[in-house]
């Protein structure tokens, strides 16, 4: 027997294979355990949160722009001349006083041109007294002619009627007649003297008024010699020297008005339209954005781009008419008042021309907002603690964004718990432990009333 299992065993090796794993398969099935059910207990997931709430919101629009002078001064002469004076200090970026004498120019040949003028004057007028005078005269040879031709008249009737009768001769007649004419003569040139001094002195009033349009031009190109500051202003480009010959029309300097500054900055259209959305109305039947809208209420803060804490107060002063060509973005034009004033260098410099800025507008909105920061935002959806102590995700409505917060139109109601942590697997009902963050709810406050950080 024991010979033929060797037998076998030598002659069928596979055989023996699957029968042994048979048997091991077996062996396990029988000695298998069932797997022992162990109930183990979820920790609460540990969140930071915030009570949404409503909250008085400062809305802002922000913009870029270049700084320029709401005045500049292009010193261009008028007349000819030398350069006789010349400010000491006549160089590009210089700050000189209104009333300084900045260039000033050979008077001579506009004062001789006066001088002509004034005597040219005078000389009318005294031609205007004496065809007054002769006038007068006139008048009064003419009186006495008129008198003594009325006397011929009276001898020429009673000749008349006495060579009627015959008492006196013809000849004699004839004499007083042509005496008569005589009169009547010397009368009439008189007349035609007295008729042609009203058109003698029209052209001397002519005379006098071309005189004077001489004098008052003199003296006008008298005062174009000298070139005063109208105001405190800053040198820009300066082109002329001492002793230089200056045409008509030449550039001498440019220099900007101090006083003030503006600022045109490119607004985005949405964002105007939501700042104005929230300033009252003046008039509605006005053409105009100023006229219709109170742009007093509206503050506005001007920041050098590259200099962190340079700023400036503003006020909008106008929105200029049509869109920017390349950006269709809203032109707002923000003044800032003395521009120069408390200047600490290099910290804190004049706003100048060119500078580029970065234009904050800003008013208090109408009704408070309901603002939550936006990084707890998740494309679309925020998750809450509800009442149960779990996690729950919902879709909100975003009005807009500014400061890093998303103001919400729907969706979250006040009082509600806000997760403010990005948690890596937010799931619906996960039980949470909330942590209220009341350092952010105090920045979300400050931040919505549009206080600097």
């Amino acid at each position: 027997m024991k010979n033929k299992l060797k037998t076998f065993l030598k002659g069928s090796p596979v055989l023996v294979g699957l029968f042994l794993g048979a048997l091991l398969i077996v062996i396990f099935i029988a000695s298998r355990q069932s797997p022992e059910w162990v109930e183990t207990k979820n920790d609460p997931l540990l969140v930071q949160v915030i009570e949404a709430q409503l909250l008085p919101f400062r809305v802002e629009a922000r913009g870029h722009g270049v700084a320029r002078p709401t005045e500049t001064w292009q010193a261009t002469a008028n007349v000819m001349g030398r350069v006789v004076e010349r400010h000491a200090e006549l160089e590009s970026g210089t700050i000189i006083s209104a009333g300084s004498l900045l260039v000033a120019l050979d008077p001579s040949r506009y004062e001789l041109a006066i001088a002509d003028a004034q005597a040219e004057i005078n000389s009318v007028q005294t031609e205007q007294r004496k065809l007054n005078l002769e006038q007068l005269n006139t008048q009064r040879l003419l009186e006495l002619e008129q008198a003594r031709l009325a006397l011929s008249e009276q001898e020429l009737s009673r000749q008349q009627r006495l060579a009627e009768v015959g008492t006196v001769s013809q000849t004699r007649l004839d004499e007083q007649h042509r005496a008569t004419l005589a009169q009547r003569q010397a009368v009439t040139t008189l007349e035609n003297n007295l008729s042609l001094i009203p058109a003698q002195l029209d052209m001397l009033t002519a005379r006098l008024a071309r005189a004077k349009v001489r004098l008052a031009q003199s003296e006008r190109d008298l005062q174009d010699t000298r070139f005063l500051a109208p105001y405190d202003l800053r040198l820009g480009p300066v082109e002329v020297q001492l002793h230089q010959f200056v045409a008509v029309g030449q550039r001498l300097f440019q220099a900007d008005n101090i006083s003030t500054a503006e600022v045109e900055a490119r607004i985005p259209f949405s964002q105007l339209s939501r700042l104005l959305g929230n300033v009252s109305s003046k008039s509605r039947d006005a053409i105009t954005i100023a006229e219709r809208l109170d742009l007093s209420v509206l503050d506005a803060r001007l920041e050098l781009v590259g200099a962190t804490g340079v700023a400036w107060p503003g006020k909008v002063v106008r929105i200029a008419s049509g869109l920017d060509p390349k950006t269709r973005a809203v032109r707002v034009v923000v003044r800032v008042e003395r521009p120069y004033e408390n200047i600490q260098l290099p910290h804190k410099p004049a706003l100048q021309r060119d500078m580029y800025t970065r234009v904050v507008i800003s008013t208090h909105s109408e009704a408070p907002l309901l603002a939550i920061p936006a990084s707890a935002v998740h494309q679309g959806e925020v998750r809450l603690v509800n009442s149960q102590q779990q996690l729950e995700r919902r879709v909100v409505q975003v009005d807009f964004e500014q400061n890093g917060l998303a103001v919400i139109t729907a969706g979250i109601e006040p009082g509600e718990l806000v997760i403010v942590d990005d948690i890596a697997s937010a799931i619906q009902g996960t039980l949470v432990l909330p942590q209220r963050n009341e350092a952010l709810e105090h920045r979300i406050v400050s931040l919505a009333a549009g206080e600097q950080q």
